[in-house]
């Protein structure tokens, strides 16, 4: 079981179209081990408190509840129950022991998890930039929606795709460039071409033994879990027309890619990126076949543009070069949350407790009370500003009546020569 600490829960962490379906389709043949696609979920706690336009309305209501009567502390610990409820419920009857939460895009989070599941298992997995953005290619070639990769870098409007390709990678190996115990990396290249050696690895990794037979996910596919992650329909669409690992897509983005988006691409995300993840020597062969020596850094001014169109968008602002935590903080356990509690029940009120509960409803509402006086100098601000606008139009008219007594004078000399006809 999922504890509260995160015991028992694994985040494998990667970008789209790095071969986490491979990975996990492999993974969920062990018996110890819960894995299917793509869950997503956390993004969405994540992203709660933020008030989207809802059908029965209330948006200001939804914000203004988050914002002054609900801490942080409150808000994080009802996350952490409401993901612990869910990965136990995978749990539930399987007889596993782990849950492995394959969610390309938790670079968006990754603060995030690190106080909500501070002793989970992350790991890393790695794939050549190249081929990652040949994979977007193609698959959304075959898909019909097209992926132009210059189009996407060069867009002026946001575009996810290059935000994976761009600030999830920098992003990503930022956060895992110090060693950590709990986390462990894997490359997809050498997945694919040992894929028995590379899993008794990551299971000796996760403290459980290798189950002979586990890489050939083709001898599982009538098994219930096998039926729940192709139920799905996510992930790699090409995966379920092969039964094991093979090697076919680890250099064809030379086939998918042309001259001139590897150009773009390697100059977008520097070389600097492809040797700190291991890639040196396909970087060395982009640069004979395009005749271009690459920058160590990434190219500063479209980064910058992809970061403020995805702070635009979500309201999400990282840390810049976020690492996980050496040491991750401690979070009381159930078992402790539980004994607290009986404790309280069973004797006396606890004047402590008390006054800790009185504390933090007059925190609440003193966050209400700011977040109302706030509101109210943001309103004066604009009243001040509509009042200005206001009297500036005055002005205007009244400058225009000394003309208008002219006018009024002249019109009424015209009636009287005229035997007052106007």
């Amino acid at each position: 079981m999922v504890d509260i600490q995160g015991n028992g829960l694994v985040f494998l962490l990667c970008v789209p179209r790095s071969g986490s379906s491979l990975s996990t389709v492999m993974l969920q043949n062990h018996s110890r081990i819960f894995a299917t696609q793509e869950m997503w979920f956390l993004m969405s706690l994540v992203d709660l408190a933020k008030a989207e336009p809802r059908p029965y309305g209330g948006n200001a209501i939804i914000r203004q509840f988050y914002s002054a009567m609900v801490s942080e502390d409150v808000f994080e610990q009802a996350c952490r129950r409401f993901a612990l409820e869910i990965y136990n419920g995978f749990l539930q009857g399987s007889g596993a022991d782990f849950v492995v939460d394959k969610s390309p895009r938790y670079y968006y989070m990754l603060e995030w998890l690190d106080r909500l599941f501070p002793q989970s298992k992350r790991i890393h997995l790695q794939r050549n930039p190249l081929s990652i953005a040949a994979s977007f290619k193609k698959v959304n070639r075959n898909s019909g929606n097209g992926f132009e990769l210059i189009q996407s870098l060069q867009s002026p409007e946001l575009n996810m795709r290059a935000v994976d390709l761009t600030l999830g990678l920098l992003r990503l190996n930022d956060y895992f460039e110090v060693e950590h115990p709990q986390a462990y990396e894997i490359k997809y290249e050498q997945l694919v071409a040992s894929p028995k050696d590379e899993l008794e690895k990551l299971c000796t990794f996760l403290g459980i033994a290798y189950e002979e037979g586990m890489e050939q996910y083709g001898r599982f596919v009538d098994t219930t879990k096998s039926n729940m992650f192709y139920s799905m329909g996510v992930g790699d669409p090409f995966l379920a027309s092969h039964q094991e690992a093979h090697k076919d897509s680890i250099n064809n983005w030379k086939s998918i890619l042309d001259r001139q988006e590897v150009e773009l691409y390697c100059r977008t995300i520097g070389a600097d990126l492809f040797h700190r993840m291991g890639y040196s020597q396909q970087l060395e062969e982009a640069e004979q076949w395009t005749g271009v020596r690459y920058e160590a850094s990434a190219d500063q001014e479209i980064v910058e543009r992809l970061t403020r169109q995805f702070t635009k968008a979500t309201g999400c602002e990282w840390q810049p070069h976020y690492r996980i935590k050496p040491e991750a903080a401690a979070v009381r356990s159930e078992h402790e949350r539980t004994d607290a509690t009986d404790t309280q029940q069973a004797s006396a009120p606890d004047p402590t407790l008390a006054a800790l509960a009185t504390i933090r409803q007059l925190e609440a509402a003193l966050r209400a009370a700011d977040h109302r006086l706030e509101r109210g100098y943001n309103e004066r601000e604009r009243l001040k500003l509509q009042l200005a606008s206001t009297q500036s139009k005055i002005q205007r008219i009244k400058s225009l009546i000394p003309f208008g007594h002219q006018l009024s004078a002249w019109a009424s000399q015209r009636k009287i020569l005229r035997g007052g006809k106007s």
